[in-house]
């Protein structure tokens, strides 16, 4: 348990981090599920093979974004469920070297982000509706799931699991230190010991020992002695948990939530109902205060460019992140209840209070009184007014902060600076 926590020390002072997902599907541009939503053939996937060129991939851009919107790490599809290799792996041919990218796009991916000081992780599909070997007559997912075509056709389950496995071997020898194996995802029987989880986690820490694994292999990460397999952290997905996740025997589990910009993970051209950047940077303080990350997503288009959409309010979380980020580094659940005007998050001695709402009046924190040294703004370190007023008989134990105007400093989250005795 001491060797995970040591494993999981990074991740948790980072909170923020960058999900990729990227391949052939940006050109159809309807999401990274089209083959399986329109069922469609690997004939008819095809052509997006043979014309996959995205002339304006710069990994560099991207990690300098990152970087900007304050992220610690980042997580890139290597292959997704339709297949396709964004990598030179040695074990097939559908791979975008053999595209007209004729490139190895992960290890291009693996040195712009290292060199940004940002962490790496990978993305693995554990599905494969390309290789012939993986079940899709009857399967919950395959686009030929109910191709009656595809009925009587044999497949030989154990030679793709031993592909799997080959292919994530690659992954982890080829680039050089690697953070994060983000598997992706278990469901009805294939779960576990399907995929060989106890085998495939054991290669996994032999090749790089410090890397840390999602939970979607199939075990009980929530179990008070979890399989070998179950992960070291959880994942869920476009939710925030009510109050973080903690296991069966109440000690709290590391997290991330993944979240989309839109309403997709891939590039979708006619998807333009973005989150707001005030949204997202609420998002990540509840993460936060809840003792969890936020993998938030960028799905490129075609020609290897994150939308402007994403890269505009990407910065304007980073212009935040500038002034206010040690609200979010190091930082977790503050042991206090959400008060009503916002959220806490907490470092050591440090507490700080993002104010959502401004209210009426004095900002009131309960049952601190005692315990506040001094109060600043974050952003710029102003001082902050902590005078209790004179007619306060009824708040109890509370900290009064207050404001000059009935606006707030910031409208998307003024963050105070607490320090506690």
């Amino acid at each position: 348990m001491a060797q995970q926590e040591q494993r999981m020390d990074w991740f948790i002072r980072s909170r923020f981090g960058m999900f990729i997902h990227w391949g052939l599907y940006a050109i159809p541009a309807r999401g990274e599920w089209v083959r399986s939503h329109e069922r469609l053939t690997i004939e008819d996937y095809q052509p997006f093979f043979e014309e996959f060129n995205p002339i304006n991939y710069n990994p560099r851009e991207w990690a300098a974004l990152a970087k900007k919107a304050g992220m610690k790490y980042a997580v890139m599809t290597t292959k997704h469920h339709d297949g396709f290799c964004l990598f030179d792996s040695k074990l097939t041919d559908y791979k975008a070297t053999n595209t007209p990218a004729g490139r190895d796009l992960i290890k291009e991916y693996v040195e712009a982000f290292r060199d940004e000081g940002l962490k790496v992780g990978f993305y693995y599909s554990l599905l494969d509706w390309h290789h012939p070997d993986y079940p899709a007559y009857g399967d919950s997912h395959h686009p030929m799931r109910d191709n009656e075509a595809w009925k009587d056709k044999k497949h030989d389950f154990p030679r793709y699991i031993e592909y799997m496995h080959g292919q994530v071997r690659e992954l982890l020898t080829n680039y050089g230190k690697i953070d994060i194996i983000w598997f992706d995802f278990s469901y009805d029987n294939m779960a576990g010991e399907t995929w060989k989880a106890t085998e495939l986690v054991e290669m996994t820490r032999s090749l790089q020992p410090d890397i840390i694994i999602d939970n979607r292999l199939g075990g009980n990460i929530k179990s008070a002695n979890p399989e070998i397999y179950a992960g070291d952290f959880a994942c869920p997905e476009q939710i925030i948990p009510p109050e973080g996740i903690k296991n069966e025997v109440g000690k709290p589990i590391p997290w991330e939530a993944c979240i989309t910009m839109n309403n997709h993970w891939g590039y979708a051209a006619a998807d333009k109902d973005y989150k707001s950047p005030k949204q997202l940077i609420r998002a990540l303080v509840e993460c936060v205060s809840k003792g969890g990350n936020l993998l938030l997503n960028v799905g490129p288009n075609a020609k290897g460019e994150i939308p402007q959409e994403s890269v505009d309010i990407l910065l304007q979380i980073g212009e935040w992140m500038r002034k206010n980020g040690d609200s979010i580094y190091n930082c977790g659940y503050a042991g206090l209840p959400k008060p009503e005007w916002g959220r806490y998050t907490r470092n050591g001695n440090k507490l700080y209070a993002h104010i959502f709402e401004r209210g009426i009046g004095p900002i009131a924190l309960q049952g601190l009184n005692a315990n506040v040294k001094k109060a600043r703004l974050l952003a710029d370190g102003s001082q902050v007014n902590i005078n209790k007023p004179w007619n306060a008989e009824h708040y109890g134990d509370a900290v009064f902060l207050n404001f000059p105007s009935s606006r707030l400093p910031d409208e998307i989250d003024t963050v105070v600076e607490l320090e506690l005795d």
